[in-house]
C-alpha cells in the first residue's frame, strides 16, 4: 500500500467522524433565541470534539508528509489511531447531552489519552520502519509536547470524577498545546 492510499483512508475516516457529530446535533425546537439554551451543552462538546479532530487530522497530515514508506505495522497502527478517533462521537454526545457530567467527562478523557497514545505509537513504528536516517526521527528531537499532554490528560480524567469542568479545563489546555501542527516536522521537511 502507498502512503497515499493510507492518507486517502484516514482522511475518509476523520471525515465520516466529523459528519457523525455534527448530525448528532438536533434543531432546536422553537424560534427564539431562548429554544437554543437546551441545546448549548451539545453545540459546545461538538465544537470541542471537532477542533480535536482537526487537531489530529492536521497533525497526521504533516506527520505523513515526512513518511517515505510504510509497512504492515504502520498500517494496523493507523487504524489503531483511527479506532480511538472513531468513539469521539459516542464520547461527545455523552458529555454533551449529560451536560458534562462527571463520568462521561472521563469517558471522554481516556479517549483522548488513548488517541493520543495510537499517535505516538504510529510515530514510533514509522521511525522504526524508516530506520536512524527517519526524517521524522530527525524532527523529533524532543517530545515534550507528547509528555505534557499524557500528564494534562492524566489529570483530567482523574480530576472529572469530583470537578468535571476542571477536567475539560485540562482538555481545552492540551488541545491548545496542540492547535498549531507539529512545526518540527515542517521544519525538518523544509531543510531537506
Amino acid at each position: 500500500m502507498t502512503k497515499g492510499r493510507l492518507e486517502a483512508f484516514s482522511d475518509g475516516v476523520l471525515a465520516i467522524i466529523i459528519t457523525i457529530m455534527v448530525l448528532e446535533l438536533k434543531v432546536p425546537e422553537g424560534s427564539s433565541w431562548a429554544s437554543l439554551k437546551p441545546i448549548i451543552p451539545r453545540v459546545l462538546a461538538y465544537i470541542f470534539s471537532f477542533i480535536y479532530v482537526g487537531i489530529y487530522w492536521n497533525n497526521h497530515h504533516h506527520l505523513l508528509q515526512a513518511v517515505k514508506k510504510i509497512n504492515g505495522s504502520i498500517l494496523w497502527a493507523n487504524l489503531h489511531l483511527l479506532f480511538w478517533l472513531s468513539l469521539m462521537p459516542i464520547a461527545t454526545e455523552w458529555i454533551g447531552t449529560t451536560h458534562f457530567a462527571k463520568n462521561p467527562v472521563a469517558a471522554y478523557g481516556i479517549c483522548l489519552i488513548m488517541s493520543a497514545v495510537a499517535y505516538t505509537i504510529l510515530e514510533n513504528l514509522i521511525i522504526r520502519c524508516e530506520g536512524d536516517n527517519s526524517r521524522l526521527k530527525e524532527a523529533i528531537h524532543s517530545r515534550f509536547k507528547e509528555y505534557i499532554s499524557i500528564i494534562f490528560y492524566v489529570l483530567g480524567i482523574a480530576v472529572s470524577f469530583f470537578y468535571p469542568y476542571i477536567a475539560i479545563g485540562f482538555y481545552y489546555i492540551v488541545a491548545l498545546i496542540w492547535l498549531i501542527p507539529d512545526r518540527r516536522i515542517e521544519k525538518s521537511l523544509k531543510e531537506n
